[in-house]
């Protein structure tokens, strides 16, 4: 179904495609397009960079004339980020306009990061520590850095499994026999190979045995033959 607020989507989404901002990107999931998926990272020279965090954003059919509900996926100390990650942004708010977009929204909020209101915190704790011990403010900020990297990490391994097992299910030669019948028809390969082997060595030292019983003959025979000569 084609709607305004889908078409407007579309748009953004050829836009950040065709000209992307640094250090944002986003795209809808395969569920919806009123569904997004973003990646936002910590601007360099601050105590954000080399994050890589996650944002979720719901968009509804009255978008562009309401902002979409934005979240971090992350996990985010910020003066300006709710527990549940959350995001206190005028523009998100009642400074919302309809022209902004998709990569409005993200470059605003990566600008936020480095740049926070503390007179007006969603987050108390970070505010103050913001204002009156900024070395401590940064430790933490520099733990949920180094928590962002584990995240994508565990979730590329994730992946990477999910796609493995994918492939499993997929292959032509998994669909036709089965997993099980394909270690059973091993199992069975490598166990007629060894019957074969034994075979082989029963009938060589039949072979062996057949050979010395025709020498013994003929020794037997020679002998007699000296014996009858003298």
């Amino acid at each position: 179904m084609s709607t305004p607020s889908r078409r407007r989507l579309m748009r953004d989404f050829k836009k950040l495609q065709d000209d992307p901002p640094a250090g944002v990107s986003g795209a809808p999931t395969e569920e919806s397009i009123m569904h997004w998926e973003a990646v936002i990272f910590g601007p360099q020279d601050t105590p954000f960079e080399d994050g890589t965090f996650k944002l979720s954003l719901l968009f509804s059919e009255e978008y562009p004339n309401k902002p979409p509900q934005v979240k971090f996926v992350s996990k985010m100390f910020h003066p300006n980020v709710y527990a549940d990650g959350s995001i206190c942004l005028d523009i998100l708010q009642n400074q919302w306009s309809p022209t902004y977009d998709v990569a409005a929204i993200l470059t605003s909020i990566q600008s936020l990061l480095d740049e926070p209101n503390p007179n007006s915190p969603a987050n108390s704790q970070a505010a103050q520590l913001y204002r009156e011990n900024r070395r401590e403010y940064e430790k933490r900020v520099h733990a949920i850095v180094e928590q962002s990297w584990m995240t994508f990490s565990n979730e590329d391994s994730d992946e990477a499994v999910d796609q493995t097992e994918t492939a499993r299910e997929e292959s032509p030669i998994a669909e036709h026999l089965g997993f099980e019948n394909i270690e059973n028809d091993a199992e069975e390969g490598m166990g007629g190979l060894m019957d074969e082997t034994q075979d082989s060595i029963n009938e060589g030292e039949n072979e062996d045995n057949d050979e010395e019983e025709e020498e013994e003959g003929e020794l037997r025979n020679a002998n007699e033959t000296d014996t009858s000569l003298d």
